[in-house]
């Protein structure tokens, strides 16, 4: 069967009205484009992320459901919590962001290939240098061994992918972004997709019209420049 997808135009930002998205496969809007700083913002303001394969076109995504949670209310278990108090982690904020989406970008062991491709990247590290994308990092013993990256828009954080070489290190990450993102302000994170290990988390799904209808609330609400200054962070 032909799938049918509207074909961005490189000279124009706009991205056709997210009710366009395909049900199968689920989510899937339009094509093409590019990963310009401009654009991915546009994407990000209007409930779209790219996500596509090495040697797939570009492709643009708007899935029906969406994973989401109010940074004020992160699930932490007790064994998480124990964790915590054990003072065995260090967190910061923006310290390593190429480190972290490098890390992020590594094949998993339920999969051999990785959607962050060399473009992906190159994209989202040119949107950190513009103010845009940030990263938590995890330490232990002064090792990187977990963290997470994603974009701000507004008071909005758009979560992409996180990393753990050492059990729980992404738990950390997770938790940690929550409250420091709250404490700025911070009225939403978007985790995209749901799975198990975000449902742990405490993040819900949420249908993607009433996640738009608080994406348009809060993507203007500006927090303050000093929550994504280089910092290390409490837990």
């Amino acid at each position: 069967m032909t799938i049918y997808i509207t074909s961005l135009s490189p000279d124009n930002l706009d991205f056709p009205s997210v009710e366009q998205a395909l049900t199968d496969p689920d989510g899937l809007l339009a094509m093409g484009g590019d990963l310009s700083c401009e654009r991915l913002i546009e994407a990000y303001r209007h409930a779209v992320f790219p996500w596509f394969s090495e040697g797939q076109p570009l492709l643009w995504w708007s899935p029906k459901m969406r994973a989401s949670i109010n940074p004020k209310h992160p699930y932490i278990s007790k064994s998480l919590k124990k964790l915590i108090t054990r003072k065995t982690f260090q967190v910061s904020v923006n310290h390593a962001f190429n480190d972290v989406i490098h890390a992020c970008s590594l094949p998993r062991a339920a999969q051999s290939e990785t959607w962050i491709t060399a473009a992906m990247i190159d994209a989202y590290k040119n949107l950190h240098r513009r103010g845009h994308a940030h990263s938590i990092e995890v330490w232990c013993e002064g090792r990187l061994v977990g963290g997470l990256y994603g974009i701000c828009i507004g008071s909005v954080f758009c979560g992409e992918s996180m990393f753990h070489t050492v059990s729980n290190a992404s738990k950390i990450a997770f938790t940690a972004l929550c409250a420091h993102f709250a404490e700025y302000g911070g009225k939403i994170i978007d985790c995209q997709m749901m799975t198990g290990h975000l449902q742990s988390l405490g993040v819900q799904e949420n249908s993607r019209e009433n996640f738009i209808t608080q994406l348009k609330e809060y993507r203007d609400i500006i927090i303050s420049p000093a929550c994504w200054q280089k910092q290390f962070i409490k837990l």
